[in-house]
Parts: C-alpha cells; structure tokens; sequence
C-alpha cells in the first residue's frame, strides 16, 4: 500500500500533462468561436463556480484562518492570469502542436529560475542541455517563418511569456504548498482568474459598446464544449492534480511531465486538427525533448536535498 502510496504523485502529474495536452486543441477550437479574452473569461468563471459549488455541498475543504495568503496571490497572477493571457494569444499566432512544443521549455526555465532564486547552480551538463531545447526553439521559429506559415513571430513571443510565468509558478506553488492544501491553492486561482479576465472582458466590451455580446457569446452551445473541458477539466481538475503533484514533488521533477503534455498537443494537433507539421517541427522538437530529459536527468543528485525557501511576510 505504502508502494502504491509513493506513486500517486506521480499518477497525478501524468493525469495534469494529459488534460493539459489536449487544451490547446480545444483553445483552438474555442478561438474559432469567440475572442481570445472572451474565452478566457468564461473558462475561468465557469471552473471558479465549479470550485464554489464543490465547496457548498461540502465535497471540498477550505481553511484560510490565519494563513498568509501573499504567495497563493502571487501564484495566481502569474498562472492563471498573465500565463493564460500570453499562452491564449500565443495559440492564436501559432498552432495548438507548435504551442505545444514551445511549452515543454517550462522545465528548463525552472532549472534557470532555481539558480537565481534558489542559489542552486545548474551543472555543466545541465547547461549544454539547456542551451539544445533554446536550439531546438530557435530552429523551429526561424525555420517557420522560412517556410511562410501561417503561424507569426508574435505569436511565440507570446508563447516564451506563457512558458516564462509557469515557471514563476511552479517555484511559488511549491511555496504555498507549505501552509495551503492543493485545492486551497486552486480555489484561489480560479476565482482569481475569474475576476481578473472577466473585468478586462467587460471593460473592454463597455469601451467597444458591445456588452450585450457578452451574454450573446456565453450562450452560444458552440462555446460549451471548449468551455467546459477548459474549465472543468483543465483548471479545476488538472490543477488540483497539478498542485498535489507539486507540493509532493520537487517542482523540476514535477514539471518534467510537459514532456506528455507536447506529444499529446502534437499528435492531438496534426492527426485531430490536421494542422501542418514539418520536418524541422520534428527536429526542434527532439531537442528540446532531450534537452529537458537531460536537465531533469542531471538535476536529480540536486533535488534529493531541495529546499525552497522564500520570504513572504
């Protein structure tokens, strides 16, 4: 039993990677329907009355007494809030396997970011795998826009901002970890999601004099299937999951399971959606895969003894 104990983490990880690889096909597909901010707004106001509901028939637990809430705030803003903003965008500009690929670079950023915040200094191996999974993001991007594809430039910037604020959160979800429980943490960051996406949708549609679009868009059937599996599935599920996985496991370890999340994304986006995938897609690919096996791989003998401290107050 204890055996089998061990391995939930690590079930749950793997459950988190798979719902996530299939959102960015259903991103795409909701971004056929409704605008990027529009559909943000709804995925997350539907996955923050999902929680509240759990919540009220008491299937869920939260207890905030006394607790200081400073880094599950700061988690939620950089995901679900600015990582949602530029991973939406970065979706539109691009394909749903391209996006894919370009989130795999998560782990390697949580490498970076352990260094300069955690004081952890990444071994020479680590280094030279991280320099391959940039190569492999450089080849696809220039070679892309060689191609003339119809994915834009601007469209991985926003990817790289995306993959940038998930690493911020992996390392604050480890944090937070200490003093609130995974659903707490999700709790949190739903309802944070939706307030914060839904007044920039509302504002935006008063200055446009489109309000009444709102309650159109919302209640077109077209946009509840891509809603519901984002919302239900993708937030409240998967990070529940996400997060469990997280204050189980050191987050470089944890976050090496977008590995799955970019092959189900790529196979999901060429064989369901049928989008183009070329021969320097496959190449930039592999090395940003092995380049984020490796940078795992080397980081083992670290983690054994991790400790992430930081100093909210």
């Amino acid at each position: 039993m204890m055996r089998l104990k061990n391995y939930i983490p690590y079930l749950s990880a793997i459950t988190t990677s798979t719902i996530f690889g299939f959102s960015f096909m259903f991103t795409s597909i909701g971004l056929q329907i409704v605008k990027p901010m529009d559909l943000i707004a709804y995925r997350f106001l539907a996955a923050a009355i999902v929680m509240t509901v759990l919540w009220a028939m008491r299937l869920i637990k939260l207890d905030y007494k006394g607790k200081n809430l400073t880094s599950v705030v700061l988690l939620s803003l950089c995901e679900p809030v600015i990582y949602f903003i530029f991973e939406t965008y970065g979706i539109k500009n691009t394909t749903s396997s391209q996006s894919g690929l370009m989130i795999a670079l998560i782990p390697v950023v949580v490498t970076i970011f352990a260094a300069i915040f955690l004081k952890e200094r990444p071994s020479i191996y680590q280094v030279l795998f991280i320099i391959l999974s940039v190569l492999g993001v450089a080849i696809i991007v220039l070679l892309n826009g060689m191609e003339g594809g119809n994915s834009k430039l601007i469209g991985f910037v926003y990817l790289l901002g995306a993959v940038l604020s998930a690493g911020f959160y992996s390392i604050l979800s480890r944090k937070s970890s200490k003093n609130f429980t995974p659903i707490e943490i999700t709790f949190v960051m739903m309802w944070f999601g939706a307030i914060s996406f839904n007044v920039i949708d509302i504002a935006e549609r008063i200055v446009n004099n489109s309000i009444d679009h709102y309650f159109i868009d919302i209640a077109n059937y077209n946009v509840y299937i891509p809603v519901l599996y984002l919302g239900v599935a993708s937030s409240v599920i998967a990070y529940i999951l996400n997060n469990f996985a997280l204050s189980k496991l050191p987050a470089s370890q944890a976050t090496v399971f977008a590995n799955l999340t970019t092959v189900i994304s790529v196979i999901a986006g060429v064989f369901i959606r049928h989008e183009s995938f070329y021969w320097f897609h496959i190449l930039g690919g592999i090395m940003i895969l092995i380049g984020v096996w490796g940078t795992n791989y080397y980081s083992k003998k670290v983690e054994t003894g991790m400790n992430y401290s930081f100093s909210f107050k």
